[in-house]
C-alpha cells in the first residue's frame, strides 16, 4: 500500500460528509446563547460588588 493508497482512502472513508443544517445552527446558537445568560445571571452579584468597590475608591 502506498502513501497514495491511503490518501485516496481516507479521502473516501471520510470525506463524505454532510453539511449541517439551519436547524443545528440554531440549536447550537440557543444552547450558547443560554449558557451566556446563565454566566451572567450567576456573575451579576459579584459584578456589581466589584463595581460598587471600584466606585468607592473613586
Amino acid at each position: 500500500m502506498t502513501f497514495t493508497d491511503l490518501v485516496t482512502y481516507f479521502r473516501a472513508r471520510f470525506g463524505v460528509e454532510e453539511g449541517q443544517t439551519m436547524a443545528e445552527y440554531g440549536v447550537v446558537l440557543a444552547v450558547i446563547t443560554a449558557l451566556v445568560v446563565a454566566a451572567i445571571l450567576a456573575l451579576s452579584g459579584a459584578i456589581s460588588n466589584a463595581l460598587d468597590t471600584v466606585r468607592g475608591y473613586l
